[in-house]
């Protein structure tokens, strides 16, 4: 029998996303209208998403509050962004050595709530999507063929340098695979083993684009059963909850 094996392709480069823009006709288009597999994943950054649903702000029509300004200059930024941040922010994690970290209204802990000025016009940044997983089912629903969908962002890690893509969003894939109860090959059951599969998936597509590319599709074949039917719990299962947290306040 053949070891299984997967594909990574990015998907033709898309033109500029604004807001009501049908991303999924987008999409089909840039896979020259192909269906796509039972077994395929399309993962999409989060930030053509964002800009098909309008979450985006013009930082020049922002109100800033007296918090965010004095944040501001603490941490020496600019004060309309930070308010930017604070309004998609439940809680401040850190705010240390010019950093902002913040558990955003989703549950994720990341650098400035996900707020973001990297390929957004002049004067303007992009906010996270007010509800990820719905946002891939909705996108999920109108691909031809029903792949699974992931919604992906960078975030940084803690603990270790650089930053991975990870899921903030998934429709129709096994967000977490649970081998807990299962052996190990000498025997041992596995108590602590769940394989966050979504984050996978979300990686290994970052690795077949650049930033500046405009490739914010690509699909992941051949996942075989991690694809499902059911669109499922999507990546809200992958967020730990404050309460688990064992190195927060």
């Amino acid at each position: 029998m053949p070891s299984p094996s997967l594909s990574v392709r990015a998907l033709e480069a898309l033109p500029e996303v604004r807001p009501g823009d049908d991303l999924a006709a987008l999409i089909v288009a840039a896979n020259d209208g192909r269906p796509f597999a039972a077994d395929d994943c399309v993962v999409v950054s989060h930030k053509v998403v964002s800009k098909a649903e309008g979450a985006l702000v013009e930082l020049a029509a922002v109100e800033v509050s007296e918090r965010a300004a004095a944040l501001a200059a603490e941490l020496d930024k600019d004060p309309q962004l930070v308010q930017v941040v604070l309004d998609g922010t439940a809680e401040i994690v850190r705010a240390r050595r010019g950093v902002l970290i913040c558990r955003t209204h989703h549950g994720f802990v990341c650098a400035n709530a996900g707020v973001d000025r990297s390929n957004v016009a002049e004067g303007w940044a992009v906010t996270l999507p007010a509800d990820p997983d719905g946002s891939a089912r909705r996108l999920r629903a109108a691909l031809p063929g029903r792949p699974a969908v992931v919604i992906a962002d960078s975030f940084g890690r803690a603990w270790r340098h650089g930053q991975a893509e990870i899921a903030i969003g998934c429709a129709g894939l096994r967000a977490m695979a649970d081998e807990r109860g299962a052996t190990d090959r000498h025997g041992r059951q596995l108590e602590a083993t769940v394989i966050a599969t979504a984050d996978h998936v979300a990686s290994a597509a970052d690795l077949m684009r650049q930033k500046a590319s405009g490739q914010p599709a690509v699909v992941v074949g051949g996942l075989g059963g991690h694809v499902t039917a059911e669109d499922g719990p999507g990546a809200t299962v992958l967020v730990r909850a404050a309460a688990e947290d064992l190195f927060g306040a």
